[in-house]
C-alpha cells in the first residue's frame, strides 16, 4: 500500500543491530538520545522480538458488573450527545435540559445494551481483561553506512548509567 508521494513501506526490517533493550522504553530512549545527538535517526528501526499476546484479568464480569458499566458508557455518550443538542436550544434552562435528557436516555439505552451483550454470552466469558501485545527484547537497527557512528553515541549514552543495551549472549 502507498501513498501519493511516499514509498511503501518495506515491513522486514534491515540493517545492524546496533543495541538491544529488554523494554520499548529503553529502546526508544536510546533513538531519542541519537537524535538529540544529531544523529539521522531516520536510518534507524526499532524491532520487537519474540511477540506474545498477554492477557491480563481484570475481574468477574457479572450482571451487575455489566450492567454498571453499560450504565456508564451511555451516560457518557448521553452528555455528550446533551451537550451538543444543548448548544443549539433557545431559552433559559434549555441546555440544561437537552444535557440531563441525554443523561438519563444514554444511561437507561447502556443498561440495556449492557445487558442484552452480557447475556449473548451466555456465561462463556464471565470474566474482564486487558490484552497487549508485548516483546521480549527489542533491537534499535541502523543502516550499515551509520552504525558504527550509532554504536558510539549509545556507548556515551551507557556510560552515563542511564540506558545501556544488552550485552549479545554467548553460545556454548
Amino acid at each position: 500500500m502507498t501513498t501519493q508521494g511516499m514509498g511503501s513501506i518495506d515491513p522486514r526490517p534491515t540493517g545492524l543491530t546496533i543495541g538491544t533493550y529488554d523494554t520499548y522504553r529503553e529502546a526508544q530512549r536510546a533513538v531519542d538520545y541519537l537524535s538529540d545527538e544529531k544523529f539521522p535517526v531516520e536510518h534507524t528501526t526499532i524491532v520487537g522480538n519474540n511477540l506474545r499476546q498477554v492477557e491480563k484479568i481484570t475481574g468477574r464480569l457479572s450482571w451487575g458488573r455489566a450492567i454498571t458499566a453499560g450504565l456508564a458508557s451511555g451516560a457518557w455518550f448521553g452528555l455528550f450527545v446533551g451537550v451538543l443538542l444543548g448548544l443549539f436550544t433557545n431559552g433559559n434552562g434549555g441546555w440544561l435540559a437537552a444535557l440531563i435528557t441525554g443523561v438519563v436516555l444514554g444511561a437507561i439505552f447502556g443498561m440495556a445494551f449492557g445487558a442484552i451483550g452480557y447475556g449473548q454470552l451466555g456465561g462463556r466469558r464471565d470474566f474482564t481483561s486487558r490484552t497487549a501485545v508485548v516483546a521480549t527484547t527489542y533491537d534499535v537497527l541502523c543502516d550499515s553506512k551509520y552504525a558504527e557512528e550509532a554504536r558510539n553515541h549509545l556507548a556515551k549514552l551507557a556510560l552515563k548509567g542511564e540506558v545501556a543495551p544488552r550485552l549479545p549472549e554467548q553460545s556454548s
